[in-house]
């Protein structure tokens, strides 16, 4: 009796035309997982070395909407667990504030306290919270015991917000200090019968939004988001500044974050690859100073490994050429950023993308923002001012040379 009693719970709970509509979960926003590192490395961590009985808040424009929502945490790169005391997500206001009546509380296997074990990510519970595609949402988490901080995201370009003790259900957050960086949260997903699948950008700190503007989300992956809104696509950004295709820097290389930065993506149709100016402009600057230049042989064979790798999960990839740098950083400690040696690797590379056949297809990002009138430099109007990251304007200009046939197959 007791048996035929959970056989009809059991058929109750996993038959779908009991449960209700179908399940679509696609990943919605990404901030792809850093380790932090230290003081002797040239750019400083943004972030304090820990936090205890306070709340961060971080502000996220998702890039689909939905009914309901799941919320990633991450603490992949920690030696020990975090305890989460409460966690909320809510439709940001201005600022650090959120929007009244839209507060919901997180839960993590039913329960609103929850441990991230180290090495390891914690999604929660699905929330219910209906929002439109390109809405902001708000992410409160509490920390009630003393948390080092070893998981981060260091290039945000969105003010996140911490405050001491547990504010995770206040309107108007008071706070202490802010950054510019991400703390444990990773991902946002969203359950979207009507999705046609995610489009993943992976890439370093062009992709990541070094240039844009502070809270704007003028990334070119938003720009290119905005566009997929009518075609029910999500584009999530998997851009860490500082990474490369071959070496761990900021961030794992390329072929080592592949797998969780795409592969792992719920819905993930295709791959947008812009990643190589740092493997090739960081040797013999503080970032790498006893690094040589690498061979023309072994990048091209970190790109097809990327693209064998698509392929084998029936993903289309669309590779970029490498934008123009000369002028980057100059009269800066890296001014060794640019050489005449260094520009030469990126043209032979620029050429084998364009004429490979490695690729779906490729978008010409060098042709599209080099000043015609000196080509190995970025045209005005789309420089951020360093010579190396596009601005918003550049960035635009990049979402828009998309082809959306290369990504949405109807």
């Amino acid at each position: 009796m007791k048996l035929a009693l959970l056989a009809l719970v059991a058929s109750l709970i996993f038959d779908p035309a009991i449960a209700g509509e179908k399940q679509a979960w696609v990943g919605t926003w990404l901030a792809s997982p850093q380790s932090t590192w230290g003081a002797d490395f040239a750019l400083p961590v943004k972030i304090p070395p820990k936090l205890g009985n306070q709340t961060i808040r971080q502000t996220a424009r998702i890039s689909l909407g939905g009914q309901r929502f799941r919320v990633v945490l991450s603490n992949e790169y920690a030696s020990t667990p975090v305890q989460i005391g409460e966690a909320h997500v809510a439709v940001a206001g201005d600022g650090s504030k959120i929007v009244s009546g839209t507060d919901r509380v997180m839960t993590f296997g039913g329960r609103e306290k929850a441990i991230i074990p180290s090495g390891a990510s914690l999604t929660s519970d699905p929330v219910d919270l209906p929002v439109d595609a390109l809405s902001h949402l708000s992410v409160s988490v509490y920390l009630p015991q003393e948390t080092p901080l070893s998981t981060f995201h260091w290039d945000g370009k969105q003010t996140a917000y911490i405050g001491a003790g547990n504010q995770t259900t206040s309107e108007a957050f008071a706070t202490t200090q802010t950054t510019d960086a991400r703390i444990l949260l990773t991902e946002i997903l969203v359950d979207a019968p009507a999705n046609d699948g995610a489009i993943v950008a992976i890439g370093d700190s062009i992709t990541d939004g070094n240039g844009a503007s502070l809270d704007t989300d003028n990334r070119w992956p938003d720009f290119l988001a905005e566009r997929l809104v009518p075609k029910q696509m999500a584009v999530v950004n998997a851009g860490i500044s500082g990474a490369r295709l071959l070496d761990d820097a900021m961030g794992v290389k390329a072929s080592a974050r592949f797998s969780r930065d795409v592969l792992a993506q719920p819905g993930v149709k295709a791959v947008i690859l812009l990643i190589g100016i740092n493997d090739i402009s960081w040797p013999g600057t503080p970032f790498a100073p006893e690094k040589s230049l690498p061979s023309f042989e072994s990048l091209i064979s970190g790109y097809l490994q990327l693209a064998a790798q698509a392929h084998a999960h029936n993903l289309s990839i669309v590779g970029g050429t490498l934008t123009p740098f000369e002028g980057a950083l100059s009269g800066t400690p890296l001014d060794a950023y640019y050489t005449p040696e260094k520009e030469a690797l990126r043209q032979k590379v620029n050429s084998w993308i364009r004429t490979s056949g490695a690729f779906d297809a490729v978008v010409d990002f060098d042709l599209l923002l080099r000043d015609p009138s000196h080509p190995t430099r970025l045209l005005p109007e789309f420089d951020s001012g360093d010579h190396l990251h596009p601005g918003d304007n550049g960035n635009r200009a990049m979402a828009d040379a998309i082809d959306l046939n290369m990504l949405v197959k109807n």
